[in-house]
């Protein structure tokens, strides 16, 4: 009694082939990005907010400034008071 070999030894060899990858074309290898103005838009205001948050809440050189010309008694007057009363006014919507 005699066996033939009716294929190859290792049955796997069978399913490990496969197509060889097709070459890039010219038009197909460059590669490009498009980014819409909506994008464009919510970076600008993204950068904008880490701008704001990064900076300091107080501004210590316009408060020296402020408490200088307080110091001085001639500052104080009517328009002096009146503006800085419509301003916390306007700042807290009365």
């Amino acid at each position: 009694m005699t066996i033939d070999r009716l294929g190859p030894l290792d049955s796997l060899s069978k399913f490990s082939k496969t197509d060889k990858p097709e070459k890039l074309t010219k038009e197909m290898a460059a590669d490009s990005v498009a980014v819409s103005k909506e994008a464009r838009h919510s970076a600008a205001l993204r950068q904008a907010a880490d701008i704001v948050r990064s900076a300091p809440d107080v501004r210590m050189d316009r408060v020296e400034t402020v408490k200088a010309k307080l110091r001085k008694s001639d500052y104080i007057d009517d328009a002096v008071v009146n503006a800085v009363v419509d301003r916390l006014l306007d700042v807290f919507g009365v």
